[in-house]
């Protein structure tokens, strides 16, 4: 799973939301991403309201989660400052 190029797009940067995950740089964080999921919103709705959110950037949130349960390696998230 760490090598799942799709955890290329999840970065951190502790000057955003104090170092979360985060997708990309931008100010979306994977936590908004599932939180949204969860809640029922569709993948074509949350592209929809937040337009520079792109469909890989979805199934990275959902690859990081799996990363994180599975208590794999996340040395492909990107830190920003490294």
């Amino acid at each position: 799973m760490a090598n799942d190029p799709l955890l290329h797009r999840i970065t951190t940067n502790p000057e955003i939301f104090g170092g979360k995950p985060i997708i990309r740089g931008m100010r979306i964080s994977v936590e908004l991403v599932l939180s949204l999921l969860a809640q029922g919103v569709s993948e074509n709705e949350l592209i929809a309201d937040y337009p520079d959110l792109q469909h890989d950037d979805v199934r990275a949130c959902l690859a990081y989660a799996h990363a994180v349960i599975a208590n794999d390696s996340l040395d492909a998230v990107e830190t920003a400052g490294k």
